[in-house]
């Protein structure tokens, strides 16, 4: 099929799902029970159940969330998967793994669907427990190749025999990582296929060099133009014309591997396929099996629409990446925002910091709408450059605006920071350069699991030299912050949480200072035998915790931290001179954390006092709610309270309440007795 032509078909309305002709019952569906099923079906068979997959996702999808255009871009390609392969024994590996969902239905898993994303029930992503169909583990982006070059590798080694297949995204080849993989693949000796969905998206539109060249192919007139004229040229070859077109024809990738020079695949030695319609059962499955059979690496190039058949996700794929719970009729969510969130919080702010120095700029790395800088975006848009996916560059690309006189805001997913780590210690810290991280999503997360809860940033951020490191307790902190950040002229990262921004608290607002905390509640001269000493996100659980104990005759001191790195040892200092017991609280993991630096300082300057960390454990957090992780993570109020009672701490306030309650009574008694 002509590319042009390809292109019109995926991007058109051919293959429309006909829900009702199903009488709501999912038919063909409910046969399914593992891969051996889907090879039974004929091919009306497996076009019906393309449509009743789509009715099934989104009807589930609806009722628990989770990522719905990009899964329903490749119900197709899923299923030629299955038809193709002989799964599990074959091992196919999603990259970032968020459009699984049909491989998780396929592979006999539809009946947990109630319970996706949700705490104990299966995970929106690829997990190897959970399936021996999942054969690797994902969550971020670019990294399919990598592992499915691996896994082939190791195939090859113990002379084993099955296919391997990766499938990563045209929005997923902006990650370096995916490049490096590519230039290794191509000295493979045996089948390796790397099926390149493209959908012209990643979460957001796409952007960059990669996104122009797969658009030239996509909508590559120019070689049918060429293909035509040559065709025609030979044609008027007497007796040989023909003949030479059709051997040209037969070759293992076809004309348009001769005539289109420097074909970025083929350059590098690997051979290219396609495109093919990412709808089209029949072609997939037959591009699939011609691909099984090189003894080298190949690329199926497969054009797929997000959102297919859902009309909302089609016209708004972006919006319907990673939803919550909607209304299928209308395609609206069902639980609107009361307050901005901290990502609007932040947005605003930078606009309006933006606006007073045209030296301020932002960097994202292919989440624009995650991040909130749309909103710069439409207001700056000389001033806001999208990387793709591409966390590390963003970091050192940002160090360079640095280094040119501009100040440089990177707004990053706490998660994906982690790809950033050497970029931010040896291009931005080594030499003190000004850049801010914005770091978003920080904390649990919830319902997309282990890969995306933010719960190591202030560890990893912490160990680096010339960092500072930052956490707001509210809404007016975060701007705050922002703005301190923008004016100290050295790295540093504001971090901020997931959800609604704490609106509490708004009577403290002291000025911020560098590497200083701020007293919130100081009952030291009332009695007050526990303090507690959080940061960020954490404030709110201590005020509650201190609400909750003073309704029990308990008093507590509270403390803001503010600083994480460098953190407030005159604070400390306050508070261990005043205190038997000092509390620390973070979203964070305890290695490495805030409360592991608060307490070295303690057991070296005051021995004596108490110090007890509240965090989260050295432990990958699965998926789920997140008041739920809270709870069983022990880090919510209630459960920090019981922690504490097992620890004797409550328990040795009130009887040094008691008791001091009763010498003061004792020396009232006295004084009246005078």
């Amino acid at each position: 099929m002509d590319f042009a032509r390809c292109c019109e078909r995926v991007n058109s309305n051919v293959i429309k799902p006909k829900w009702e002709d199903t009488g709501g019952k999912l038919m063909i569906l409910e046969k399914i029970q593992d891969a051996a099923s889907v090879k039974d079906l004929n091919m009306e068979e497996l076009t019906l159940l393309a449509e009743e997959i789509r009715e099934f996702l989104i009807g589930k999808i609806s009722c628990t969330g989770g990522h719905l255009a990009s899964n329903l871009g490749v119900v197709e390609l899923t299923i030629a998967l299955y038809l193709a392969f002989d799964l599990p024994r074959d091992k196919v590996i999603w990259d970032v793994g968020h459009q699984s969902y049909t491989h998780k239905i396929l592979s006999g898993r539809k009946e947990l669907f109630d319970d996706l994303r949700q705490f104990g029930g299966i995970s929106g992503f690829p997990k190897r427990r959970e399936s021996s169909y999942d054969a690797f583990d994902t969550g971020h982006s670019s990294t399919s190749i990598s592992a499915g070059l691996g896994i082939a590798q190791g195939r090859d080694l113990q002379g084993e025999d099955y296919s391997v297949v990766s499938i990563i995204g045209d929005g997923a080849l902006t990650g370096g990582m995916a490049y490096e993989a590519l230039n290794n693949a191509a000295r493979l000796k045996k089948n390796f296929i790397i099926v390149l969905n493209d959908n012209n998206m990643s979460i957001s539109e796409n952007v960059g060099g990669m996104s122009r060249y797969l658009n030239g192919i996509r909508t590559g007139d120019g070689y049918i133009d060429l293909k035509k004229n040559v065709a025609n040229a030979l044609e008027r070859i007497p007796g040989w014309g023909q003949n030479m077109i059709d051997r040209i024809k037969r070759t293992k990738n076809g004309i348009k591997q001769l005539l289109i020079p420097g074909m970025l695949f083929e350059n590098m030695g690997i051979t290219y396929l396609g495109p093919v319609d990412g709808h089209d059962i029949r072609q997939l499955q037959k591009a699939l099996l011609e691909a099984k059979k090189l003894d080298h690496a190949v690329l199926v190039h497969v054009l797929t629409k997000k959102g297919r058949g859902f009309a909302p996700a089609e016209k708004n794929p972006a919006k319907f990446h990673g939803v919550g719970p909607f209304d299928v009729k209308t395609g609206e969510f069902l639980s609107k925002k009361k307050y901005p969130d901290y990502t609007d919080v932040f947005a605003r702010a930078l606009c309006r910091l933006a606006k007073e120095d045209s030296r301020i700029v932002a960097v994202t790395a292919a989440m624009p709408d995650g991040t909130g800088l749309c909103r710069f975006a439409k207001k700056f848009p000389r001033r806001f450059f999208d990387v793709g996916i591409a966390e590390a560059h963003a970091v050192t690309s940002a160090a360079g605006m640095a280094a040119a006189g501009l100040k440089p805001v990177v707004a990053v997913y706490s998660s994906f920071l982690q790809r950033g780590f050497d970029q931010i210690l040896h291009d931005i810290c080594i030499q003190e350069l000004p850049v801010v991280l914005a770091v978003d999503r920080a904390g649990l997360v919830g319902s997309d699991g282990e890969t995306h809860q933010g719960i190591f940033d202030y560890s990893f951020l912490s160990c680096i030299p010339n960092m500072t490191v930052m956490a707001p307790k509210n809404w007016w902190e975060l701007e705050d912050m922002l703005a301190f950040a923008l004016k100290i002229n050295r790295p540093a990262a504001v971090r901020y949480p997931r959800g609604e921004a704490y609106r509490g608290l708004k009577e403290f607002h002291a000025p911020i200072t560098y590497g200083k905390g701020e007293l919130l509640y100081d009952e030291s001269g009332n009695g007050a035998e526990i303090a507690l000493l959080a940061v960020g996100s954490m404030v709110s659980t201590a005020e509650h915790i201190r609400d909750k104990l003073r309704d029990r005759g308990i008093l507590c001191s509270l403390a803001n931290g503010r600083f994480i790195k460098p953190f407030d040892t005159e604070l400390v200092h306050f508070l261990a001179e005043r205190h038997k017991v000092v509390i620390t609280l973070e979203e964070n993991v305890l290695q490495g954390g805030f409360g592991l630096q608060v307490t070295r300082w303690i057991h070296e300057h005051r021995p004596e006092v108490k110090a007890v960390n509240i965090a989260l454990p050295d432990a990958y957090v699965e998926h789920g709610n997140v008041s739920v992780l809270r709870e069983s993570l022990g880090i919510d109020s209630d459960s920090i309270i019981r922690r504490l009672e097992t620890m004797e701490i409550i328990n040795d306030a009130m009887n040094e309440k008691s008791e001091n309650d009763t010498i003061n009574g004792e020396e009232e008694s006295e004084k009246s007795k005078r």
